[in-house]
């Protein structure tokens, strides 16, 4: 029998629990480029061995994505988290004991782990917070950056005192909190996939924008179309078939592709364009991942005002594009252009996700739009450093590299305007 939780509400314990789980799923793998010289110095690494252990969780985010959806519908949602949180545990703690050989494996643990987690988090959004996915998107997208910000920020100081073995493998512990308070929160999480109900109370969020039929194009709902619409009809269209999985996929890897090349290279691009030291340039970069937090916040308060998710989504991939312009006609104003795109970049990934949430009918669609969506989108971030690597080193400058990122963002500029306008089962 399936576990009653009210339509639209949010339980406190059960979101808690997503964001402190969302803060595992970047912390482990931002965490080591920033000892990735001492790594590479104490397991005599080449630097093609280095950048293995730092590029291999997309790699994995990107193969393992439809293994993780069938996964999730063996096991169920609240279970495979759980099994999610144990292996970041293990494979955090066995990536810093041995040789490059453990590590490469304790490395493929985490990923495979996180894979799960991207998958999970938007079932669970679009199934258990019905009138609220896009407030909890964005607070798991904040979670997500908030890791990202303590392992960036923290693990390189660390590693001085404690050495990078123990710098790493002490953000295990940050799963071990999760993983207690998960198995209290699930008990929060329905245990059904039938399709829900439309929330109708007023005050909600109208997430969708797309307007109905005969209207004037602004969404008169009081509560988010929950892309449910003929919910109760037994009608579950192929999320494959529909355009608007390919767009948000195809939206997702230029989003992906162009926020992991900015990670890996924004900080040699600042030391070599503008000339700040080697150390403090990485510092520099952080306020990219830092900004991100407003953007998952800021994207749910912008809808809850009842903004047009389509004016949001063009105004957030405004502010993406002010990277590789300001780059390359304005270089001195990077703090303005970093801040711009990390805001962006943490409200695209909010819409999209979003998107996946309200648009589908049932807990098993949500599951396979967004391991569609994740899988396309990954395959490109997994592209992103060495494309752009290897662009740099023909051109020998950040011209043309920026310029290829430029043209992929003003893709995803036009695809997700057209995903944005879409009616939710197109």
């Amino acid at each position: 029998m399936s576990r009653k939780v009210p339509q639209g509400g949010i339980s406190g314990l059960l979101l808690a629990g997503i964001c402190i789980y969302a803060l595992n799923l970047r912390a482990p793998i931002t965490g080591l480029p920033t000892v990735v010289t001492d790594v590479a110095a104490d397991l005599a690494l080449t630097p093609a061995e280095a950048g293995i252990l730092t590029g291999l969780p997309v790699l994995c985010f990107a193969l393992l994505t439809p293994g993780a959806s069938a996964f999730l519908a063996r096991l169920g949602v609240g279970n495979a988290v759980t099994v999610s949180l144990v292996t970041v545990l293990v494979g955090t703690l066995l990536r810093s004991v041995g040789g490059f050989g453990t590590a490469l494996v304790g490395t493929v643990l985490i990923g495979a782990a996180i894979t799960i987690g991207n998958v999970a988090v938007p079932v669970i959004v679009g199934r258990d917070f019905a009138g609220s996915a896009s407030t909890v998107t964005g607070l798991y997208t904040a979670a997500l950056n908030v890791g990202s910000v303590l392992t960036t920020t923290f693990t390189a100081p660390l590693a001085q005192d404690v050495g990078w073995r123990w710098a790493l493998a002490s953000w295990s512990s940050l799963a071990a909190i999760a993983l207690v308070v998960w198995r209290f929160a699930a008990r929060r999480l329905r245990t059904d996939e039938v399709p829900r109900p439309r929330p109708t109370s007023a005050g909600q969020a109208a997430t969708d924008g797309a307007a109905p039929e005969g209207s004037s194009g602004q969404s008169t709902a009081t509560g988010p179309p929950t892309a449910n619409d003929g919910a109760g009809t037994g009608h579950h269209p192929n999320v494959l078939r529909r355009p608007l999985t390919w767009l948000l996929a195809f939206g997702f890897g230029c989003q992906a592709f162009g926020y992991y090349a900015v990670t890996a290279w924004l900080p040699t691009l600042l030391a070599d364009q503008i000339g700040l030291p080697r150390e403090s340039a990485g510092g520099a970069a952080s306020l990219f991942q830092l900004l991100a937090i407003v953007g998952g916040i800021a994207v749910p308060m912008a809808l809850a005002r009842k903004a047009s998710v389509r004016l949001v989504a063009m105004s957030i991939t405004a502010a993406w594009l002010t990277l590789p312009i300001g780059l390359l006609v304005a270089p001195e104003l990077w703090p303005l252009w970093c801040s711009l795109a990390g805001v962006a970049q943490g409200g695209n990934f909010t819409v999209i996700f979003t998107l996946v949430a309200v648009r589908t009918s049932a807990a098993r669609d949500a599951r396979r739009m967004s391991a569609t969506v994740q899988t396309t989108g990954y395959a490109c971030a997994a592209l992103a450093p060495s494309a752009i690597g290897a662009v740099h080193t023909a051109s020998s400058g950040w011209t043309v590299p920026l310029a290829v990122m430029l043209a992929d963002l003003l893709l995803m500029t036009v695809l997700m305007a057209i995903a944005t306008s879409a009616r939710p089962r197109d």
